[in-house]
């Protein structure tokens, strides 16, 4: 007897804003690059270097200009990569990410 043909699924990449922790569709999230050239917003995805994965609302980017954009991207951030990503956030709406899945230790350990 044949099979029956199945419809494929197509694979959506997921990466975790390094903000909020969600996790979400690559297409829904900003990527931040380091290159030799310094800290870059790549806006197709697709730059070379290390990148980083943020929300497009300014409570995550406050949030990662703290800290977890230094260990995500492994670089200490210069006033100037600071001001960069500073500027780009201003023209952000403010808001809470209300999408995605939270992901957090306990759920990675299977705990509640």
């Amino acid at each position: 007897m044949a099979r029956k043909a199945q419809k494929r699924i197509k694979h959506v990449p997921q990466r975790t804003c390094i903000g909020c922790r969600m996790v979400l569709s690559k297409r829904e999230l900003i990527r931040i690059v380091r290159t030799p050239q310094g800290i870059l917003i790549d806006p197709t995805g697709r730059a070379d270097g290390r990148g980083a994965y943020l929300h497009n609302i300014r409570s995550c980017w406050e949030q990662a200009i703290k800290g977890p954009i230094n260990n995500a991207l492994k670089v200490e951030l210069t006033a100037g990569d600071i001001a960069k990503l500073t500027e780009f956030m201003s023209t952000l709406p403010a808001g809470e990410p209300t999408q995605g899945s939270r992901t957090t230790e306990s759920d990675q350990k299977g705990t509640a």
